[in-house]
């Protein structure tokens, strides 16, 4: 035999003992001679997270061979391989083997092969072993350990974390998703996701031959068409998109391993949309949906038509680019733009009279046909559409590449698909005429003159400011002394109870001198207080370089010590405590900020939770098992927030007996009303029903989650987002019984009005009343 060849077959009789599980362990790998039987199942190793094996659909005698996931109560299936070649009957004589050449098979009872996949003429050297991935991908490995064929390179229904969605020029692979028929049969659908490369890329759900929607190209941040991407980087979701010569491909991933998800496409839009977007909620054992598409009617693929804008925050919503007319004004009275609109003004190409009128917060138009120059500058794009007369758009092509070099997208004919939305999207630049250009310019004027004048009167109010505050800084110069540039190293903790473990020590915190402090706040002015809070009082102020920061004084008499004082302007992790209504500050745009962290606490990342002997909190907010049993983690203020939540509905404080209900406080009277579907009950009458239902609805069922009595039965926050984030209250689950709703009502009187403190099993409990 000749060398090489004993040494590969060496090496796959070191690999086969390798990828072979002992038998006392689950299996998760078919090599030949042993395939997969209908009752058998494989399971990933290392966290066991997926599993392969047949199955059949509710209401189906056919089986399959399918991917779903093993550790949750559900199953459901992301990944199908004989989905048109069903095996007939029951599954228990079903197998599915792999061959010496590497081949997987799928065969029924009397051995007819219904199914198989076998990879490119000389990819693989077998013998071959299959095995699932802890990542739902089945791989079909040769002896030399390269992957000869796998399930990701052929998607189903489903996109995992991982999985690509696009063409692999490369490989000459097309990755698309195709729903299933219905619940009940997983054969393919005419409903289709794909990318289309042509132009610039992006994804296209189809229904047969009509486009249904579109995803809008990639921006560097994300699809145009997709804003709702910015509230999943928040949760720990990062994602890919590649276009280069080799692939032009989009995945996503989830660092965050608690958070299992999953982009699915549905043939009938059963919950909401085709393409949904799933998350799993572990406190409610159930499937969420967090988005999908189409949503609205301007998700269509162009409901106003070339050159027609689509708003769906406006009534009627197409209205034409500024310099058009509808192309068919009788249709367009009726509501129906897909006819489009036409340019009021003939372009003047010749004479180079045109120019470029700017649509912000677009989703730019469809870019099948459109250029895309990655190495120009926006500029460049600019001068190079105004030379070609067929040039009707451009708009930049990556907003996160260096400036001057993001490249561009430039759109000839007509535009077609063309929305905007209220705070997202790209700047659209598109031609126009010089006297449509001159009609923008008109109705501009009159503001920039009331610009300019202002302008000008802040100018030399500025001038004047900075005369006279040069005379007063050389004045005092002798008396004022340069802010410290260093930083303070807190000494350690003093540990109380098991607190102290390490967590806090050596907080590094920026240092001013009094000097600094008291002329920013104009010396601790009466004007510029903003309130009193357990420290002491609270003062805005101006540093030299024009940042405002909030200062807060240790009064004398204050009840809160240097430690809380320290917990203030910390960078770490923690967990605040006291988490309530009066400490969260609105700014002039009325952006929540959360304050007063003086009874916050370090949590190291490898904490669940943490013991103290010292509970400290505000009456109505406290978590149940920290009011009890001192135990604090981060349900603890998952269960303040959701407390928040349930009073901003009722426009009450949650303290005291509801009399007119017989509840002892607002969670247990929330929890009831919903409970008899009559949630909308618990508004603020001073609202005068001016409110929208499904909102309130969910957001009343995201705060009685978050108070469920049992801390594990609460979401994370990352979840809670999620939940505020959807638009399908209805796929909410049902809050279980929240915390300290049935306690009777002398103990709940007990724990809610007593004076600050109290011994209980020698734990200290101190109370501070609700500001």
């Amino acid at each position: 035999m000749a060398p090489n060849h004993r040494l590969r077959l060496a090496a796959g009789l070191l690999l086969l003992p390798l990828i072979l599980p002992a038998a006392s362990l689950a299996r998760d790998t078919i090599a030949p001679g042993q395939p997969l039987r209908g009752n058998d199942t494989l399971v990933s190793s290392g966290t066991g997270s997926f599993a392969l094996g047949f199955f059949s659909p509710p209401g189906s005698n056919n089986t399959y061979v399918g991917v779903w996931y093993a550790r949750l109560p559900v199953r459901t299936v992301v990944w199908v391989a004989n989905r048109a070649d069903p095996v007939h009957g029951a599954n228990a004589a079903a197998t599915l083997s792999v061959s010496s050449a590497c081949e997987l098979a799928v065969a029924a009872a009397n051995g007819t092969v219904v199914w198989s996949a076998s990879p490119p003429p000389g990819a693989a050297e077998g013998p071959c072993a299959a095995r699932i991935h802890d990542d739902g991908n089945l791989v079909v490995m040769d002896q030399l350990g390269r992957v000869a064929w796998q399930g990701f390179d052929h998607p189903t229904d489903t996109l995992l974390p991982g999985m690509r969605l696009g063409v692999d020029f490369a490989a000459g692979k097309n990755m698309t998703l195709t729903a299933w028929v219905s619940p009940s049969d997983p054969s393919p659908s005419a409903v289709v996701a794909a990318m289309d490369t042509s132009g610039d890329p992006e994804v296209f759900v189809w229904n047969g031959a009509t486009k249904v929607w579109r995803s809008g190209p990639w921006d560097g941040v994300q699809f145009t068409g997709v804003p709702d991407t910015v509230t999943y980087k928040a949760l720990g979701f990062s994602f890919r998109f590649v276009n280069n010569a080799q692939e032009a491909t989009y995945s996503f991933h989830v660092r965050d391993a608690s958070i299992v998800s999953r982009l699915a496409l549905n043939s009938t839009g059963a919950g909401g949309g085709l393409l949904q977007r799933w998350t799993w909620l572990e406190a409610a054992r159930a499937w969420y949906l967090y988005w999908y598409a189409p949503k609205d009617q301007c998700d269509a693929v162009s409901p106003c038509g070339p050159n027609g804008v689509c708003d769906a925050s406006t009534v009627p919503a197409c209205a034409c680019l500024r310099g058009f007319t509808p192309l068919s004004p009788a249709t367009w009275a009726l509501r129906d733009g897909r006819d489009g609109c036409v340019r009021a003004t003939p372009l003047d190409c010749a004479n180079r009279t045109d120019g470029f009128a700017v649509l912000p917060h677009a989703k730019v138009p469809d870019t099948t046909q459109a250029v895309v120059d990655f190495g120009s500058s926006l500029e460049q794009c600019r001068q190079r559409c105004l030379r070609n007369c067929s040039c009707t758009a451009y708009a930049s092509a990556n907003l996160t590449g260096e400036p001057g070099h993001r490249g561009c997208v430039m759109w000839t004919g007509g535009l077609d698909d063309l929305r905007v939305y209220p705070g997202y999207g790209q700047d659209l630049y598109f031609r126009l005429a010089a006297a449509d250009l001159a009609s923008v310019s008109k109705s501009k004027k009159k503001v920039n003159t009331v610009v300019a004048i202002v302008v000008s009167i802040t100018a030399l109010m500025a001038i004047l400011l900075a005369v006279a505050g040069f005379f007063i800084w050389r004045a005092k110069k002798t008396k004022a002394r340069k802010p410290a540039s260093g930083t303070w190293r807190a000494g350690p903790r003093s540990k109380e109870g098991s607190e102290g473990k390490g967590h806090g020590d050596d907080l590094e915190l920026p240092v001013y001198d009094y000097e600094t402090i008291a002329k920013a706040t104009e010396g601790f002015s009466t004007e510029n207080k903003l309130g009193e809070g357990g420290f002491g009082p609270v003062y805005k102020g101006k540093l030299e370089d024009g940042q405002e920061i909030a200062v807060k004084t240790l009064s004398r008499t204050s009840t809160q010590g240097f430690e809380e004082f320290k917990n203030e302007d910390s960078r770490y992790r923690i967990i605040h405590r006291d988490l309530k209504t009066s400490n969260i500050l609105l700014d002039e745009e009325m952006t929540p900020k959360i304050s007063d962290f003086g009874m916050a606490r370090m949590f190291g990342n490898d904490d669940a939770e943490i013991n103290t002997l010292r509970v400290v909190g505000t009456y109505g907010y406290m978590a149940p098992e920290y009011a009890m049993d001192g135990v604090f983690s981060v349900k603890s203020d998952v269960f303040s927030f959701g407390v928040i939540v349930l009073e901003i509905i009722a426009g009450k404080r949650n303290r005291g007996v509801y009399s007119y209900s017989g509840h002892l406080n607002i969670l247990a009277h929330a929890w009831s009303l919903l409970n008899e579907g009559k949630g909308i009950d618990l508004v603020d009458e001073n609202l005068n029903g001016s409110f929208e239902s499904d909102e309130v609805l969910k957001c009343l069922k995201v705060g009685l989650l978050c108070v469920q009595e049992n801390p594990d039965d609460r979401p994370l926050m990352s979840q809670v987002l999620m939940m505020l984030a959807s638009t399908d209250a209805a796929s909410l689950p049902t809050p279980k019984q929240p915390g300290f709703a049935a306690r009777r009502a002398a103990a709940e009187d007990t724990l809610w009005s007593k004076p600050d403190c109290s011994v209980v099993d020698s734990m200290t409990i101190t109370m501070v009343e609700g500001r």
